[in-house]
């Protein structure tokens, strides 16, 4: 099954329908359930701004959007924005979500000063060179306190991904050893990384109460990926994967990981009952 793509000029029909599969449920339904946590409770009673960085067509944005926070897209791709924008105003929640055109790492005046409470960073450090720098413009955004929700590929998944689907164990062996791998949706090069190498990255930037979450622990080994269709079986497939997101041994060999964590300052808390995988 494809990976997460590289978002591209246009929104392609391969896409929409990864988002609709089984496996693309998963990715944003378990996400979600490891925001809300923190999201849906900010302690005042008001709700969150968020920031989405490369948040594409509003996977992410739409789902938070519907529990009533105030969400704002930034992405370089216009027919990407567009289509959130159509998505959001489908949905009611047009008011709720704002689309900003622009690079990423290069923020307009108003959005990198310090005046979110969540930023959302999933699925853009496989596609930048400088992951502490990623990092710290992500950072930048956010309130102190604010909660900082990293998302990647995992790397521990590549050779066990390889040998189950592919039952290749010669490739299998080879990507013990290398970082490097393409999506078959777009033929993107992608860096892979681990929850374990991000962790002190995100500590060395002051990060605190740092949180290690796996994403589709089972549904990527299992092979019938036709079966993931039926509902009964899906909705038993995602009960697995919500009971097993923070369980160890499972995140770790989880095809995403998500990392959530705590810019220093105010409400930040301890470091006590951090779950750093």
């Amino acid at each position: 099954m494809p990976e997460t793509p590289e978002k591209p000029d246009s929104v392609p029909t391969a896409w929409r329908e990864w988002q609709d599969a089984p496996w693309g449920r998963l990715r944003y339904a378990v996400a979600e359930a490891n925001l809300v946590r923190d999201l849906d409770t900010p302690g005042d009673g008001r709700p969150s701004r968020v920031l989405d960085l490369a948040g594409g067509d509003g996977g992410d944005a739409v789902r938070l959007a519907a529990r009533g926070h105030h969400v704002t897209i930034v992405d370089h791709a216009p027919a990407m924005l567009a289509a959130a924008t159509e998505r959001a105003s489908a949905v009611g929640l047009a008011e709720l979500i704002t689309c900003v055109r622009a690079d990423v790492t290069a923020l307009p005046a108003g959005l990198g000063e310090g005046g979110f409470d969540a930023v959302l960073c999933h699925n853009l450090l496989p596609y930048m060179d400088d992951v502490p720098g990623t990092l710290a413009t992500a950072l930048a955004p956010l309130k102190p306190g604010g909660l900082l929700s990293v998302m990647a590929i995992n790397r521990h998944s590549a050779a066990l991904n390889t040998a189950v689907r592919e039952m290749d164990p010669a490739a299998a062996l080879a990507a013990l050893d290398t970082d490097r791998a393409r999506t078959r949706m777009f033929d993107s090069a992608l860096t892979l990384h681990t929850a374990e190498e991000i962790i002190p990255v995100l500590h060395g930037l002051g990060c605190q109460n740092v949180r290690h979450y796996g994403i589709r622990s089972f549904c990527d080994y299992i092979t019938d990926d036709a079966l993931k269709h039926d509902p009964a079986f899906y909705a038993d497939l995602e009960r697995l994967e919500l009971a097993t997101t923070a369980r160890p041994p499972y995140m770790h060999t989880a095809r995403l990981f998500q990392l959530t964590a705590r810019k220093a300052g105010t409400g930040t808390g301890t470091e006590t009952g951090r779950r750093d995988g």
